[in-house]
């Protein structure tokens, strides 16, 4: 009886010995992937950020070549005074109030704009350039 016993305890041994070979057999083939994994992600994020900036920086120099290539025409096509295009009289305004020989029927009128832009007077929205008669249909008092 004693000899079963001892057959069976080394037994339970050799199972124990064998489940905690696999389980470090494992634990050793679980970091090798892990590292293994680790070094092949680091190096596809390695690539794949130079990949982006030297994209990102492909399309700034086409960006900047085609601004460059457009202010060019721009220029070209303005000529070489493209200031004489801005037109400095339209921002003066100038404002001109009514008055019986202008614009009569505007005096005290609500509606009444009075500002002439690079030397056009617009009178008001209905009337722009203001109403013949002595007296104005839409003319509202102001107040």
């Amino acid at each position: 009886m004693d000899d079963w016993q001892k057959q069976w305890w080394k037994q339970i041994e050799k199972t124990t010995a064998e489940v905690e070979e696999f389980w470090e057999d494992v634990a050793q083939t679980t970091e090798s992937v892990v590292e293994e994994v680790s070094e092949n992600l680091g190096s596809f994020f390695e690539q794949f950020q130079s990949g982006i900036i030297e994209e990102v920086d492909s399309l700034l120099e086409d960006l900047v070549d085609v601004l460059i290539v457009t202010s060019e025409e721009i220029d070209a096509a303005l000529g070489e005074n493209w200031e004489d295009f801005i037109d400095d009289d339209f921002t003066n305004v100038d404002y001109h109030a009514p008055s019986a020989q202008n614009n009569p029927a505007c005096i005290n009128c609500a509606n009444y704009h009075g500002q002439s832009y690079n030397g056009n007077l617009l009178v008001c929205a209905m009337h722009p350039v203001g109403w013949d008669g002595d007296s104005c249909p839409d003319w509202e008092e102001d107040r």
